[in-house]
């Protein structure tokens, strides 16, 4: 059965398909399959971790998971320009979760959770919470919303503007992208042959990876975008400050 079956093709969210209802309480697909990728991840970083061990001869969890982070360490080494340990977990853990969600739908019956708003905006009010969170870790609560005010302070209204409209854009791209290829492959599925569902599943699944990995990076330069413009600031102001004391001297 595919995932399409669950849904019809009039269904634009997995929130319209209520698993079990009990007065104001529901569990729909999109919290049946979030819980479900969940449980995938954690039960996939126990077996490549429960014997982690050093040297020439590694499991094939562990070698995968190796390659897995490194590669996620150096894409955010590259953009932060700096250690990418204090970045990892976050943005390692909404690119996996992203992924995985998008992945499973060559499994038949699945239901990417990222195909509705709730989700997405969920991961993009993460970001919009992360953003700050590590630009006052790195540099200061005063420090860090004192950007909002640079130039001058006329420009708050537009600085609180660009960080909600982002984080609205975050959402809206990767649920709009994730829904339309779903049925789009309904579609297809419902007035032709096997093989055209087959290769819109297959442009489906590249273009859940790509979605995923956009995500991520996007989240990851905003952070170290809060990050490195306090430095920059902070440099500047060193600058002006040797300055006036070559000056003075």
């Amino acid at each position: 059965m595919e995932s399409l079956d669950l849904m019809g093709i009039k269904d634009i969210s997995p929130d319209a398909l209520i698993f079990w209802h009990w007065q104001w309480v529901k569990i729909n697909a999109t919290i049946v399959f979030t819980w479900i990728t969940m449980l995938l991840l954690t039960l996939g970083a126990w077996l490549a971790t429960r014997r982690v061990q050093s040297g020439r001869k590694l499991s094939r969890w562990q070698n995968f998971l190796e390659v897995l982070v490194q590669a996620m360490r150096t894409q955010i080494r590259d953009i932060a320009h700096g250690d990418p340990a204090p970045f990892l977990p976050f943005v390692g853990s909404l690119f996996l979760f992203i992924a995985l969600s998008n992945l499973l739908t060559i499994i038949p019956g699945w239901v990417p959770p990222t195909g509705s708003l709730s989700t997405t905006a969920a991961l993009a009010l993460c970001v919009l919470v992360g953003v700050p969170a590590y630009g006052i870790q790195s540099r200061g609560v005063k420090n860090y919303l004192g950007l909002y005010v640079k130039p001058s302070f006329i420009m708050l209204p537009m600085n609180i503007l660009g960080e909600l409209s982002r984080t609205l854009a975050l959402a809206v791209r990767l649920f709009g992208n994730i829904m339309s290829g779903t049925k789009i492959a309904a579609i297809l599925l419902a007035i032709t042959p096997i093989i055209f569902p087959v290769v819109m599943q297959a442009l489906g699944l590249l273009t859940g990876m790509i979605q995923a990995y956009i995500f991520a990076v996007l989240a990851m330069v905003y952070i170290a975008s809060a990050v490195r413009i306090q430095k920059q600031y902070e440099q500047k102001a060193q600058e002006e400050a040797l300055a006036k004391g070559d000056d003075n001297g």
